[in-house]
């Protein structure tokens, strides 16, 4: 891939000027659609704090949904932004489906119309997003120069190639410790610590979601400690003194209800953020202390054994996932509807560490599945049949989503094997999907329908079929 260069320096950016009144943008209000400047085909979810002032400048959130959710993902930051005075835009079409270049090129031109409506403070630009967002967060430094750091949220890295030693950023992961991520985002840190990239690993306690405002607003709260470090922020001592007394209580908590690993992280972070305004020895003593702890001590041991246990089943799911989807291994999904009962078994043990790794693991297969789709409905020509088997697993993996049911009974039907058809009819309705209207409106299904199994198998579930059927 060709590297795109867009030297986006805010300095030679026009001014703030009175269209922004003309668009109506009022404060504490998220405008769903902002049209990018000079086009007619891109917009961007906007909001501005309620505390805007216009003679001030102002820092910048650019929040990424791959789906083109904006306005639905800056409400979950509104109640940060709010507190920490910041300008939130969401390019609404970027997304996953559309080549980088072309993502980063309408990520420019959201940046480019902001900057010419609002003073923004050009050292204090950072993006921000969950999932693919994050990955793709993480990527935007590295093309267009003058965004200084990173929220990412559930990912990691999106692509490590890209980092440059010319080009660092600032790094804020926020992963939960039952997120199917959580093992890459430890890998991540080790990797910037090397690079020298300035980055800290916000922990909770929670799977592949968006964190409470707590770890939002701490992850702010870093970017304004380093700006104020820099000197783009005037520093203020008392609010730094502040700051760090409500996250030693935070760690006092943690400790008193046994949460080691969260304890640690969280004292890890203060280490590494105040030590450029304070004697951080206290912090450091402090850990040095849960360090020793017993508790602190077997709550890690065990961590680092569920860890490596869970490396090596996810290299054998990786494997055989693949191996299975190119070889069209029907009679293998017995064999991956015994490894989804065995991952249930860990999420109802009785141990955390197990506990969490069983999530993860059900995260990891459940997410590793959905890449192979989309990475084979990717390829000319598709490859169908490991389309379908793939579709197949993700009934085992995910049974809750009924679209993949729907998916193989309209493929099986099209191909007429309606065997299989009905029994994926049949498995959809036992988890309780009860659509009649579009099970009887499913692509290719025109025969299938008129069969007396499928009428006597809706029948069974939903109380009466449209046809009627004969018992022989």
């Amino acid at each position: 891939m060709k590297q795109i260069v867009l030297l986006l320096l805010f300095g030679f950016l026009v001014t703030p000027c009175v269209k922004a009144q003309e668009l109506s943008l009022k404060k504490g209000k998220i405008i769903d659609a902002v049209p990018v400047r000079d086009s007619v085909t891109e917009d961007f979810a906007f909001y501005l704090p309620t505390t805007f002032d216009a003679s001030k400048s102002w820092p910048l959130m650019v929040v990424f949904d791959m789906q083109g959710r904006g306005k639905q993902t800056l409400r979950l930051l509104k109640e940060v932004a709010d507190k920490k005075g910041y300008i939130m835009a969401s390019p609404n079409q970027v997304h996953d489906s559309l080549s980088v270049a072309k993502n980063i090129l309408m990520t420019s031109r959201t940046l480019l119309t902001t900057a010419s409506l609002f003073n923004i403070d050009k050292g204090r630009i950072y993006t921000v997003g969950f999932d693919h967002g994050g990955d793709f967060a993480a990527v935007v430094p590295s093309f267009i120069r003058g965004v200084e750091g990173v929220i990412s949220i559930g990912a990691t890295i999106g692509n490590p190639d890209l980092l440059s030693l010319k080009n660092p950023f600032h790094f804020i992961g926020i992963v939960g410790t039952s997120d199917y991520n959580y093992p890459d985002t430890r890998a991540t840190k080790k990797l910037l610590n090397r690079l020298k990239f300035p980055n800290q690993i916000i922990l909770f306690d929670g799977g592949h979601e968006w964190p409470k405002h707590t770890e939002l607003y701490r992850a702010l709260e870093y970017f304004d400690l380093a700006a104020m470090a820099r000197e783009n922020v005037v520093k203020d001592s008392t609010l730094i003194q502040t700051s760090l007394s409500n996250s030693l209580k935070e760690v006092d908590r943690r400790i008193a209800k046994k949460e080691f690993i969260l304890a640690d992280n969280l004292l890890e972070q203060l280490v590494d953020v105040y030590r450029v305004h304070l004697d951080n020895e206290p912090i450091k003593e402090k850990r040095t202390l849960l360090k020793k702890d017993k508790g602190f001590k077997a709550r890690k041991r065990a961590e680092n054994n569920v860890l490596f246990k869970e490396s090596l089943l996810k290299e054998d799911y990786n494997f055989y996932l693949y191996e299975d989807a190119i070889t069209y291994n029907y009679n293998n999904l017995g064999w991956w509807n015994y490894q989804m009962g065995e991952i249930k078994e860990f999420t109802e043990s009785t141990q955390l560490g197990e506990k969490a790794m069983g999530k993860r693991l059900h995260g990891y297969v459940n997410n590793l599945a959905e890449e192979n789709i989309k990475a084979l409905q990717s390829e000319k020509p598709v490859d169908e049949e490991a389309v379908l088997f793939l579709w197949m697993l993700k009934t085992i993996t995910n049974p809750d989503d009924y679209s993949y049911y729907l998916k193989v009974i309209s493929k099986t039907a099209e191909h007429q094997d309606y065997g299989t058809a009905i029994f994926y009819v049949e498995e959809l309705l036992k988890n309780g999907y009860t659509n009649k209207e579009e099970l009887y409106n499913l692509e290719h299904t025109a025969l299938l329908r008129i069969t007396p199994e499928f009428n006597k198998v809706v029948a069974k579930y939903l109380k009466d079929a449209r046809y009627d059927f004969i018992e022989e």
